[in-house]
């Protein structure tokens, strides 16, 4: 329990730390293997001009360089916040093993940083989204697939 904290109040410092200096919201994360950090990140929507750039994205990336791979198996996460949508998928398609959080959505809610149209948009069928998704040339988009699937030395993940 002493190791989490320990961690976590990193991670809030860092969510502090981006803020002062105006890198974005007030988010931070890092990964952890083994004990070590191995990523960090600090929310840098604004100053990158990328709406990926969200503290757990960072932290991921980081992580993933250290360590030369596509997953974080063995890995957990220590945000401040609970994780975006996004982010969620981040840490779903990295493998991470746990993610610990310290706010919730709904006080990055209060505070300006709603999520939950998100939440809701993914449950409506594609004609009752806000941004209209529509499909064009189905039966191209299935070739990429099937070179997929001939390659001999692709790397599934």
């Amino acid at each position: 329990m002493e190791k989490d904290e320990t961690f976590m109040k990193q991670a809030i410092e860092l969510a502090i730390e981006g803020v002062m200096s105006s890198k974005g919201g007030p988010f931070g994360a890092i990964v952890v293997k083994d004990g070590t950090i191995i990523g960090r990140g600090n929310n840098s929507v604004t100053s990158t001009n990328d709406p990926t750039a969200h503290a757990e994205v960072m932290a991921i990336r980081e992580a993933c360089k250290y360590l030369k791979s596509f997953q974080l198996d063995g890995c957990e996460l220590y945000t401040s916040c609970e994780p975006c949508p996004m982010c969620l998928g981040a840490i779903y398609w990295a493998h991470l093993d746990v993610v610990y959080y310290s706010a919730t959505r709904h006080t990055a809610s209060y505070h300006g940083f709603d999520d939950s149209f998100i939440y809701n948009e993914v449950n409506l069928p594609f004609e009752k989204r806000k941004i209209p998704f529509i499909q064009v040339t189905a039966e191209k988009g299935v070739v990429p697939f099937r070179e997929w699937e001939k390659k001999e030395n692709r790397v599934d993940y």
